[in-house]
């Protein structure tokens, strides 16, 4: 994922399934290549590289 798709994404305010690892995530701010990120599936939050992150229907 790029840093200007993550802003696209936060400022349409679009609901798009957003994994790390194959666990869904939501993002809670972007800070330069980074973005803190919270777990969907548990209370976790984790600063993570942007790289690291994807959209779902970009690999089925």
């Amino acid at each position: 994922m790029t840093n200007k798709r993550i802003c696209e994404i936060l400022r349409n305010k679009e609901i798009k399934d957003i994994y790390y690892n194959e666990q869904p995530v939501w993002i809670q701010e972007v800070h330069g290549n980074k973005a803190t990120v919270g777990f969907l599936n548990s209370s976790e939050t984790k600063d993570l590289y942007i790289d690291d992150l994807y959209e779902e229907n970009l690999y089925n």
